[in-house]
């Protein structure tokens, strides 16, 4: 058991260093005018923007605290990072009451899954209408 523990323990604090090492590459380099990052093989082969195309130099924008700036270049994954922060928080509590528990089966179920990705495709749709 307690190797267990210190297995997990090790894996969260790797985890929490990698996540403050890419915030503070992406809070200090703007993936537009760096090769660091990759570009995206979807707009470079179709030429049309996929639902994440912009969310870095939104995190990027972000992690400034310029919003609107993140906001312009892909709306869906700053309006979705509450959401993602919701479920991450569900799915890490351990106490979980039975409110909390009925909430993460809504938010974890089927037709949630159904309802989030017609609004990715329904983003993916708008956005290259929209910028042509």
């Amino acid at each position: 058991m307690q190797r267990y523990n210190r297995h997990k323990l090790t894996i969260w604090i790797a985890g929490a260093i990698l996540i403050i090492l890419l915030s503070i590459i992406y809070r200090k380099f703007n993936p537009l005018d760096s090769s660091l990052f990759p570009k995206c093989p979807f707009l470079m082969l179709t030429g049309l923007k996929c639902p994440g195309c912009g969310s870095q130099r939104a995190l990027h924008y972000l992690l400034n605290f310029q919003i609107v700036e993140a906001f312009k270049v892909n709306a869906f994954m700053v309006v979705s990072l509450p959401f993602l922060l919701l479920l991450t928080f569900l799915s890490l509590t351990y106490h979980r009451s039975s409110r909390l528990l009925k909430w993460r089966d809504r938010l974890y179920g089927k037709r949630s899954i159904y309802i989030i990705l017609a609004i990715i495709i329904n983003f993916w749709i708008f956005r290259n209408i929209l910028s042509f």
